[in-house]
């Protein structure tokens, strides 16, 4: 066999490899590589087979559609949230007649009712800062019957029985770490025959008071309106129910005021607002000959509405609930969140 003389030309250098180089297929997020130069390379080409598979995916959706005979800017697919993905709460309240005659007689039920009037007492952690009392002030505005007495050298049990001998139904303490507010405690103190408890903490963030709300309004004397939203498991109800028996149930329409607390993914958002009407006034343009009347605007077209933010603003996350009033050291918990034992997954939700 005659064997292959190499071209004149390739002297010296290497024949080059005409095979085909398959592209590295990147199956996961290489953040467990090592070399930093290697894992940006990696991870650049990670991001480019993810965006290549959706756009296929969307195209292959688009096929399907009009195979079909369906309408392709229709044929969309529902994002993946936390939300709609969420684990099946055990204890999730789907109009249970059980639950409901459980709440009709809990220790809520005369708030709810308006059989009996909340009266509120707000106290501070000792030697408290300047800032904190901006934020009473507004917590003031917002919920009725709200009343600020100082913390002093007093002792919560010396409070609560200071709170009850005064027939104040509740009692809110809050909690302060370098001048922010970070903690607020609401203990049920019960009114006259009536049960006592539960003492639930929060954490509280993002507090904004209504100084640095940007064309904010100025709040009423009127009793608000009370939004309570996403307060799905028996958790969340007793939860609910009890940030709800803080305010009147005889609501003013007048003021138009809305006091909102919003649960989504265990944070509660808590929000004031006025909401305002205002009509859309129809243009009238020169008519013509031939041109048939107009047709009046519809009430929903005519009538726009808007909302005005009236503060404060701030974010509540619960971290346990008590039975009977506060007490650290002969109290029992009725519920704890254990960030370990509780939180193995994103998408658990415990109110």
């Amino acid at each position: 066999m005659v064997k292959k003389k190499p071209d004149p030309s390739m002297k010296g250098k290497k024949p080059a490899n005409t095979a085909k180089k398959g592209v590295p297929v990147v199956t996961r997020n290489p953040g467990h590589i090592a070399n930093r130069l290697k894992r940006s390379e990696m991870y650049g080409k990670y991001l480019q087979q993810k965006r290549k598979q959706k756009q296929e995916s969307r195209l292959q959706r688009i096929k399907d559609a009009e195979a079909l005979g369906e309408d392709s800017k229709e044929a969309k697919a529902t994002p993946k949230t936390l939300d709609n993905t969420r684990e099946i709460e055990p204890t999730l309240v789907l109009q249970d007649p059980e639950v409901f005659a459980d709440e009709a007689d809990d220790e809520f039920a005369r708030y709810f009712q308006s059989e009996t009037p909340p009266k509120v007492l707000v106290t501070t952690r000792p030697r408290p800062s300047q800032r904190l009392f901006f934020f009473i002030a507004d917590l003031q505005r917002l919920i009725p019957a709200l009343h600020f007495y100082p913390r002093k050298h007093f002792s919560l049990k010396e409070i609560c029985s200071f709170a009850t001998n005064r027939d104040f139904t509740h009692l809110i303490v809050l909690g302060e770490n370098a001048k922010h507010c970070n903690g607020m405690t609401i203990s049920h103190l019960g009114s006259k025959d009536g049960l006592m408890g539960p003492t639930a903490f929060f954490k509280v963030s993002n507090v904004v008071t209504s100084q640095s709300i940007p064309n904010h309004g100025a709040s009423t004397k009127h009793i608000p309106e009370l939004n309570l939203h996403g307060f799905g498991t028996r958790l969340g109800h007793r939860v609910g129910r009890l940030l709800g028996s803080l305010f009147p149930h005889n609501a003013e329409f007048v003021g138009r005021q809305v006091a909102t607390f919003h649960n989504q993914r265990d944070y509660i958002f808590v929000r004031h607002h006025r909401y305002v009407f205002e009509e859309k006034k129809q243009k009238k343009e020169p008519k013509k000959k031939d041109d048939a009347p107009e047709k009046p605007l519809e009430l929903k077209d005519r009538v726009k509405a808007r909302l005005q933010e009236l503060g404060p603003r701030f974010t509540l996350k619960l971290r346990w609930v008590q039975e009977g009033t506060f007490d650290s050291q002969f109290g029992e918990y009725e519920w704890i969140h254990k960030r370990k034992e509780m939180d193995t997954t994103r998408r658990r939700f415990h109110l």
